[in-house]
């Protein structure tokens, strides 16, 4: 039988509580528990019912989709997926929008998100969109509608916050997608608590879920992030849900990053790059080029490497800046990579190749934006801080791959091809690659393809 008791939710968590208590025992955090009533025995049990007869916060067809069915016996149809025409939206997806699927995208506020909904409209302009919005009128989002040059009459607004009233509308209109704007102000009124709670982010989501698996639409809710960049909400939700996408990116610069943490129609951590201007988002088909345009030369602390996000290679500038220090404890700052990784490079540095830090403050930076944190790009890491050290321009015509161990070598990386062909394409002479890489080279390229075993030959190639 299910309690009559009142609990206490974490805001952060999602950790229950029997009583109020001023920190969670669940995540530390402080005034985060809220007294929320338990749901009946009835109500725990049996789903809500609107009143068109949609169950589970009017959701329908349950009959149907209820049953049991062979493996053999489920047909996939001959439109899985919706092509948008944006090459970079795409690819984040895994080849476009799988029908049925449920995707949420998060983002700090301001970076563009409901911008990048609203363009869907445009992207997908003889598809039925029903774009529900619970912290905008409709007239704001008419206004931004029209600002980014979306005019469908197939793109359906509905203010509302009530996942009931949802469910109505998507009975009516019938959607190819959903989009839900955002999932922290919708609610469900048989839940007491407040929307944005626990409770409500993670029933209302259960209940669009089931809509959305049932009718087989696809559905895409905007979640905000909290002060550590996390998405708000219980952690549950991101187990929820097919897709999770970021959109990162400074509100101060014009690029925009669409990257991809959890997918199961497609690769994780893939992004896409968008150029955010006054008309909308505009994408970036070559983000490598981007990333290298304002790079100077001649410069010390200055290399290339090669990331592989997702299925794509990028290459990316690294920037570091070694200076003797004026503090006991010298400085180690970091915009765009790992910290601790910086510091494990750093170590090896003076441990093999007598390269002296402890008296020097080392800065480093990723330029464009990009978040780095795939251990082929040590080297080029490495030998930025090195070239700055020893105040000597590193060479521009070399891109560099390859992880460095403890004891200064040179580790294996994988998906080495595509990554030489980036190189090559953006008309790199040379690339110092991890000599066991060497036997997976196939064919020939358009570049000078050189292994190193050690931390030291490639300080020797390029310095």
């Amino acid at each position: 039988m299910a309690s009559s008791n009142p609990r206490y939710v974490c805001q952060e968590c999602g950790h229950e509580a029997h009583k109020w208590m001023g920190k969670c025992q669940g995540c530390g955090a402080w005034n985060t528990l809220v007294r929320e009533e338990p749901k009946s025995e009835v109500e725990a049990r049996v789903p809500k019912t609107s009143s068109n007869g949609a169950s589970g916060g009017a959701s329908g067809g349950a009959g149907e989709h209820g049953q049991p069915e062979r493996l053999t016996e489920v047909e996939l149809g001959t439109d899985a997926r919706l092509q948008t025409g944006s090459a970079e939206f795409d690819r984040v997806m895994g080849g476009g929008i799988m029908q049925g699927s449920f995707s949420l995208i998060a983002g700090d506020p301001g970076i563009g998100k409901s911008t990048l909904m609203t363009e869907l409209g445009g992207y997908l302009p003889e598809r039925d969109i029903l774009y529900v919005t619970g912290e905008e009128s409709k007239r704001q989002v008419k206004l931004r509608a029209q600002r980014l040059g979306v005019d469908s009459d197939h793109l359906y607004l509905l203010a509302e916050t009530n996942v009931e009233q949802i469910g109505d509308a998507v009975q009516e209109v019938t959607p190819d997608l959903l989009v839900v704007d955002s999932i922290q102000t919708i609610y469900r009124p048989d839940l007491s608590s407040a929307p944005g709670s626990v409770s409500q982010v993670r029933e209302s989501t259960a209940s669009l879920l089931k809509m959305t698996k049932e009718q087989e639409f696809s559905t895409f809710l905007v979640g905000h992030v909290t002060k550590k960049g996390t998405i708000a909400g219980p952690r549950v939700l991101e187990h929820m849900v097919d897709t999770v996408l970021y959109f990162e990116g400074d509100q101060h610069h014009a690029y925009r990053i669409l990257r991809s943490v959890k997918n199961r129609f497609g690769a994780a951590n893939e992004i896409g790059v968008f150029e955010m201007r006054e008309d909308g988002l505009h994408e970036v088909p070559n983000p490598s080029e981007l990333f290298l345009s304002e790079r100077g030369y001649g410069v010390s602390g200055s290399t290339v490497v090669c990331s592989l996000e997702g299925t794509r290679p990028i290459l990316v500038e690294i920037q570091a800046l070694v200076t003797p220090t004026s503090y006991n404890t010298p400085q180690r700052t970091v915009t765009g990579f790992p910290s601790q990784r910086l510091q494990m490079l750093l170590a090896v540095l003076e441990k093999r190749a007598g390269l002296a830090f402890s008296d020097h403050d080392v800065f480093v930076n990723v330029a464009g934006g990009v978040t780095l944190d795939e251990p082929a790009v040590d080297v080029g890491v490495a030998l930025a801080a090195a070239s700055s050290f020893r105040d000597i321009p590193a060479d521009t015509g070399s891109a560099l791959i390859g992880e460095v161990g403890l004891g200064g070598e040179i580790r294996t990386v994988s998906q080495i091809e595509p990554r030489l062909k980036e190189a090559a394409k953006l008309g790199f002479e040379r690339a110092v690659i991890p000599e066991n890489n060497l036997e997976r080279v196939a064919g020939e390229h358009d570049l000078d393809v050189t292994g190193a075993a050690d931390l030291r030959d490639v300080l020797d190639l390029v310095l």
